[in-house]
């Protein structure tokens, strides 16, 4: 074990880490054939505060029950741990902190280990974790936002009767070879700092939350088992087409039966084999929120195996939500199911008072009622990868999601380099692996506000887009600039241009005078050049809710208001040449690190961190609605049918929502 800050540090880095990723990453899932246990809840916790912070290793705290090592608290599973406290050192506590919880198995589980798996998996962990059950290191995994899991069946032999110990130590530092990035600087003035100071720098503007952010579960398969899916969809006139690939592992002699069945649990399609193609006769589409009167229709694709092993025959059964659509970028348009999409959304943060970045259904359910509430089809999961649980949400909601990777912050040459690029190559590929199946998903982003003028960022992005390519073919690439369009080395292979300005805020601040032509020449440079199309990805002001004047001043709501404004009427001019799309930073306002330039965090969201409009919300709200009632299907039934049900459900039934009257 490491036995030094230096020693993690390099761990951090990467050095001696596998590069390559074993297996799927099916969501766990209960079926006839798998049974799933949450961990949720109260765990044992402890920050490790030794100035090196390596007590834990040193001492061995995973060993035993960490009581017996020293004083611990209750802390919550899913939540940060920074605000849960009034303890002002654990808010900001950069190092590793330790997680523990026992917990009873059922019987049954332990009584067959030689014929089922008993897997232990973390939806995600912030950053670099380590993962002990009953003292033995199971596994360990680098960067957040995503799951990673272990096989713990060969740990728990001779455990019945026992109560189950997991221990998971967990490092929130960033060095310039995470993704994010980040460094650690010590302060060396020993008139100004104690010994052993030192701050985490960061080159991003949300707060470095850390701990468990999503559920822990122990689940069980069979032991020869369904271990992945892959699906792709097509379109063929009125048939749909899904193409699979089941994988299974644990034995060579298997046979496969796939069956697709609707909502109303019909079979529309069954085969055999483990690779194949179902034809579904009028297929329902998956279509976006607004865009046709059933959106984000889902079928269910149903796998039962049946496998020969020493101690007899084993079956397994796992079903995935599937949506049959198609994705494409023609000239200058964005194509869903071969019609012209418009981007009309926000970019989000995954951040809420108290619980931090911790999953919470409640958050999450009036999140996507507030972004159906706005007419928004789309966000950005700026800028890192959701939880699965609002990708599910998605999917059946019908909101359309470009998937970001955790690529923020990539400002310094170093984090340009092989170190860095390798393992953004291997997040690609746990991303890609987890959300490829999503019909939500119709767009990878590689990356938020890279230095991307910079020379060596050429060949890296051009590396990390054509792997992600190689690992789906099936949807366009790109990645968020706020580079000048003729120094940014990495948008010739980026198949959309996506921008973010704020004119007369960070440029020109309190300019309203200025955005309509500096906007107006950003997209004519950036098209002109790469003849590809644009969303304006990030566009917006701080406003403190509240806060009045007339003339518009900066950071009231009047000057929120004009400044969407300004942009809108740039955007309805482009959209006629190269525009596919706006969306508006930030749907609410979210923590940041302290400085003197946030008060109290970013207050950029048209609603509150506490999900109440301001002003803007009503302006975005309007204007999302006529866009959905001037674009989306040709078809104005469903239109009118989408905005009705939302505004309009008690009138008749051909009544329409007038957005500027606020009638129907």
């Amino acid at each position: 074990m490491c036995a030094s800050w230096s020693c993690w540090t390099l761990l951090l880095l990467g050095t001696g880490l596998s590069h390559a990723l074993s297996g799927g990453m099916l969501y766990p899932r209960e079926t006839p054939t798998r049974e799933l246990k949450e961990l949720s809840g109260i765990w044992s916790f402890r920050a490790d505060r030794s100035a090196p912070r390596d007590d834990g290793f040193q001492q061995q705290w995973y060993k035993r029950p960490l009581r017996e090592s020293g004083p611990v608290i209750d802390m919550p599973v899913p939540a940060s741990y920074n605000d849960i406290t009034q303890d002002i050192g654990l808010r900001d506590f950069i190092g590793w902190v330790w997680y523990e919880k026992e917990v009873w198995l059922p019987s049954r589980w332990l009584e067959d280990l030689a014929t089922n798996r008993i897997v232990l998996r973390v939806g995600s962990a912030h950053y670099f974790s380590v993962v002990w059950v009953n003292g033995v290191q199971v596994t360990q995994h680098e960067g957040g936002h995503l799951p990673f899991e272990a096989n713990i069946s060969s740990v728990l032999k001779g455990s019945l009767g026992t109560p189950c110990r997991i221990t998971i130590a967990v490092n929130n530092t960033l060095t310039l070879n995470t993704l994010p990035p980040g460094s650690i600087q010590f302060m060396n003035d020993p008139t100004r700092y104690p010994k052993g100071y030192f701050v985490q720098n960061i080159e991003f503007d949300f707060f470095n939350y850390a701990g468990i952010h999503r559920p822990v579960v122990l689940y069980t398969t069979p032991s020869v088992y369904i271990d992945d899916i892959t699906i792709v969809t097509d379109i063929s006139d009125n048939t749909g087409l899904v193409m699979y690939q089941v994988s299974v592992v644990g034995s060579e002699y298997y046979s496969v039966v796939v069956t697709l069945r609707c909502q109303d649990g019909k079979e529309v399609a069954t085969a055999l084999g483990a690779v194949g193609q179902l034809k579904v006769a009028n297929a329902n589409l998956w279509w976006p929120y607004l865009m046709n009167e059933n959106p984000g229709y889902l079928y269910s694709f149903e796998v039962g195996i049946k496998a020969d092993t020493d101690s007899g025959v084993r079956e397994d059964v796992y079903t995935l939500p599937v949506g049959i659509r198609t994705v494409q970028v023609s000239g200058h348009q964005f194509l869903i199911n071969g019609k012209p999409f418009y981007f009309h959304g926000v970019n989000k943060h995954e951040d809420y008072d108290i619980r931090g970045k911790g999953l919470d259904w409640s958050s999450i359910v009036k999140d996507l009622n507030l972004l159906k509430w706005l007419g928004a089809n789309s966000f950005r999961t700026s800028h890192y990868p959701y939880a699965e649980e609002i990708m599910d949400l998605c999917d059946k909601y019908g909101i359309v999601v470009i998937d970001e990777c955790p690529g923020v912050g990539i400002r310094q040459p170093e984090s340009f380099g092989n170190k860095s690029l390798q393992h953004h190559l291997d997040v690609m590929e746990e991303l890609v692996r987890r959300d490829k199946n999503r019909p939500s998903v119709v767009m990878w982003s590689v990356a938020n506000e890279p230095a991307s003028q910079l020379p060596p960022a050429g060949y890296y992005f051009k590396t990390v887009i054509s792997h992600t390519k190689q690992l789906d073919s099936t949807r366009p690439v790109t990645y968020v600039s706020n580079a000048n369009f003729d120094r940014d080395q990495g948008a010739p292979y980026v198949d959309v241009i996506c921008v973010n300005s704020y004119f007369s805020w960070y440029h020109d601040p309190g300019h309203l005078e200025v955005i309509q032509l500096q906007l107006n020449n950003q997209f004519d440079s950036w098209y002109d050049k790469y003849q590809k199309p644009i969303i304006q990805s990030e566009y917006g002001a701080d406003t403190i809710p509240g806060f009045h004047n007339d003339p518009p001043l900066m950071f009231t709501e009047e000057y929120q208001a004009i400044v969407l404004k300004h942009y809108h009427s740039v955007f309805d001019e482009k959209r006629k040449k190269c525009v596919i799309g706006e969306l508006i930073w930030n749907f609410a306002d979210f923590m940041t690190a302290q400085t003197v330039s946030r008060v109290v965090g970013n207050k950029k969201g048209i609603f509150t961190r506490q999900r109440q409009p301001k002003s803007s919300a009503f302006i975005l709200r309007d204007r999302y609605w006529k866009l959905a009632n001037n674009t989306g299907s040709s078809d104005s039934l469903w239109k009118d049918y989408a905005t009705q049900d939302f505004y309009c459900s008690k009138r008749e039934t051909t009544a329409l929502y007038k957005p500027d009257t606020g009638n129907c």
